[in-house]
């Protein structure tokens, strides 16, 4: 039996002259030029083959949930810890609240316009919420990915499932849960900003929203107190997608 120790070929016993090469690796045989080549050849190709796989393909993150469920902190504070990612900018018609400021927490367009652009198909998905349009601008994502920037998407458990059927499993989908049902109706409460009918009307499509969780990839619950924990566990699952051995390509 012959073995390769680096770059010389020994035995592991005696040949017929009684010479243990394995005993005395220094004065083993160097192996041959042409045998040289071919290792230099494969060497070559499985470095090509690392290189290939160290290459990462840009991920589309879509950040679901109900609403009061936190979305928007976890958002803010996502940007800090993945600077490196495009955060889709939602467009919406309804009337900026106190401190929400255009093109960095929304687009806020006049319904006249949000029709024009839909029309013209410039909306990755778009829904009607509580009354007002809302859609995800679909040139900053394709510029995004097409530049291998990950693209991170919050939409509504509607929006996610217009977005599932587009790019099927070439996205990541992460549901954004609450630790129950009575902290969201706290946080709801908190906001303020709805009278008791709309309060009620969201916490009622929440309880709806958390029946179609099965349709996402992941699960992460925002608990209070805790959004370290939950931003942590949704970079584990970013970092883990960037993983996959055969992760699809995304087309928009």
């Amino acid at each position: 039996m012959r073995v390769c120790w680096g770059r010389r070929v020994v035995t592991n016993v005696h040949d017929a002259t009684g010479f243990d090469a394995q005993a005395h690796p220094s004065a083993a045989p160097y192996v041959s030029a042409a045998a040289d080549r071919t290792l230099d050849q494969m060497t070559a190709r499985a470095d090509e083959r690392l290189h290939h796989l160290r290459e990462r393909r840009p991920l589309l993150v879509v950040l679901s949930g109900p609403s009061g469920v936190g979305k928007d902190t976890v958002l803010q504070r996502l940007r800090e810890r993945y600077p490196e990612a495009y955060f889709a900018v939602t467009a919406t018609t309804r009337p900026p609240r106190e401190n929400e400021t255009h093109g960095v927490d929304y687009f806020f367009l006049e319904r006249e316009d949000f029709e024009r652009r839909l029309a013209e198909g410039g909306f990755l998905e778009s829904a009607v919420v509580y009354g007002n349009r809302y859609g995800v601008p679909k040139e900053g994502v394709r510029e995004a990915l097409a530049h291998g920037q990950d693209a991170v998407v919050k939409v509504d458990v509607q929006g996610a499932a217009t977005i599932r059927g587009l790019v099927g499993d070439a996205g990541v989908f992460i549901f954004l849960a609450p630790e129950s049902m009575s902290e969201l109706l706290r946080r709801l409460w908190s906001r303020k900003t709805d009278d008791f009918t709309k309060l009620m009307e969201r916490f009622n499509t929440a309880s709806r929203e958390l029946e179609r969780v099965g349709e996402f990839d992941y699960v992460v619950f925002n608990e209070a107190g805790r959004l370290d924990q939950t931003l942590d566990e949704i970079c584990a699952i970013i970092a883990a997608s960037h993983s996959r051995i055969r992760p699809p390509a995304i087309a928009l």
